[in-house]
């Protein structure tokens, strides 16, 4: 299975690599990722990599992981396409066969498409004994109007089913109003344009008790906090605050029940400081019984300096020391890799 120098080899990547669109071919160094593109990318080289990693006398975790760890999603998607034209073999599921546990979970996460894989991790939130409401909430209430739109094509074409209809039928309540609301991908985007009538206007409707009809309140909140900008939601939570003497989470409270109480509040964290949410479930997760890898995953060519930035201002201690104290082995080197570096 191992690769030759051959011309036409060099052809059939380059040709694969033409025909991709530009986005996918080089990614932008002005995000707060801890992953950046890999200047000196060479597709062949990785696959020659990669395939020497897997076969022969024992898998080589520390070379796949290494690899993995310093490209980007777009260049790792290059990688894939070329394995399976050079060696009629599928990446993805030669990983899977390679490798186990933990870092198996986190490897096979990496070479998924972003959009793919909170595809799958949204299927895997609605399977089993019950659903995982925390999971739902992240994926939908974090993620773009187009990132949005990506994930649910996923689900139908790898799943063949509907995901609004599955979180229709999965959940109830509030909540399945919640999450259906933010699955329509109808969040607006801000202009940079501070609109103080329509702050005043949205801060007003939060106070309505909604009397004119049963539910009105509620549907109002759910309306308000899935379709405006977190920038324009930030300054109508001040608002609300300054007029009323409440948070929006104490109001929220005694409106709602059930999961729908619990989906609100993280909407409300995700608007005022979207790495500040993300930090406070990385710290609850290696408080507890795991470790939250999705995170790490999902955000590391997004915000993850800026995560690890506010773990250590509300906590005084690392990301990177903390995943260092709470995992081990492999596992514990490719998160590590993911988190990139200490802060001190």
């Amino acid at each position: 299975m191992l690769l030759g120098d051959g011309m036409d080899r060099r052809s059939l990547a380059h040709e694969i690599l033409s025909q991709l669109p530009l986005a996918q071919q080089t990614a932008a160094w002005g995000t707060l990722g801890t992953i950046k593109p890999y200047l000196g990318f060479d597709v062949e080289s990785d696959v020659q990599h990669h395939t020497e990693a897997i076969v022969g006398n024992g898998t080589d975790h520390g070379a796949i992981l290494d690899v993995l760890t310093n490209r980007t999603s777009a260049q790792r998607q290059q990688t894939t396409r070329v394995f399976q034209a050079l060696t009629k073999q599928d990446l993805l599921k030669s990983m899977e066969a390679a490798l186990s546990g933990d870092l198996e979970r986190v490897i096979v996460g990496l070479l998924k498409p972003p959009a793919q894989y909170d595809a799958h991790e949204l299927r895997a939130a609605m399977q089993g004994m019950g659903t995982d409401e925390d999971a739902l909430t992240e994926i939908l209430s974090t993620r773009s109007n187009q990132q949005l739109r990506e994930i649910l094509a996923f689900y139908q074409q790898d799943f063949k089913a509907d995901p609004e209809k599955d979180i229709a039928s999965e959940t109830s309540g509030w909540f399945k109003e919640i999450l259906l609301a933010l699955a329509t991908g109808k969040r607006e985007r801000d202009t940079g344009i501070i609109d103080y009538a329509l702050i005043q206007q949205d801060a007003e409707a939060l106070a309505d008790p909604g009397a004119s009809s049963e539910g009105a309140g509620e549907r109002t909140w759910i309306s308000i906090f899935t379709q405006r900008s977190p920038e324009h939601l930030s300054r109508v939570f001040g608002q609300y605050r300054k007029s009323h003497g409440l948070e929006v989470e104490e109001t929220i409270c005694k409106r709602f029940r059930g999961d729908g109480q619990a989906a609100m509040p993280a909407l409300a964290s995700v608007c005022r400081n979207t790495p500040r949410y993300f930090a406070e479930k990385l710290h609850n997760a290696v408080k507890g019984p795991g470790t939250d890898d999705k995170v790490l995953i999902s955000r590391s060519e997004t915000d993850l300096l800026s995560v690890r930035s506010e773990f250590k201002k509300r906590h005084g201690k690392s990301l990177y020391s903390c995943l260092q104290v709470e995992t081990r082995g492999d596992y514990q080197a490719v998160l590590l890799a993911l988190c990139r570096a200490e802060d001190l």
